[in-house]
């Protein structure tokens, strides 16, 4: 694969790579990322991709970001309590450690399994 440039990325009719794709940082201002909207308080709400960006790394594959139309994109939903009381919950499955099962006051590592006290027991 060639080595794509700043300058390859520039297709914004998408005859390259079939949407429009704009090199990192010059997209035109109404179209956003799905992290872009959620600052502003939206989501893509179920549209197509409209465009992507692309950022040449060196000894990779270039980074790709997908790109929404804002003035498509929807506000996001609101929590509802049952929301806040699933989230709850989840969150505290993740603190509770599964060999001693008492809460460990902080988001049990997966690479560990357990609480510290549990993963590294004095000798």
């Amino acid at each position: 694969m060639s080595r794509l440039t700043l300058a390859g990325c520039f297709d914004p009719d998408g005859e390259r790579f079939g949407i429009p794709t704009y090199p990192w940082r010059y997209a035109p201002d109404d179209l956003a990322t799905r992290r872009q909207l959620r600052i502003r308080g939206l989501r893509p709400g179920g549209q197509d991709i409209a465009a992507q960006i692309l950022r040449p790394r060196r000894r990779r594959e270039p980074l790709t970001a997908y790109l929404y139309r804002v003035d498509l994109a929807r506000p996001v939903r609101p929590m509802t309590p049952a929301r806040w009381a699933a989230l709850a919950k989840a969150n505290a499955a993740r603190r509770r450690c599964p060999e001693c099962g008492q809460d460990a006051g902080y988001v049990i590592p997966p690479t560990l399994g357990a609480c510290v006290t549990c993963a590294y027991p004095e000798e």
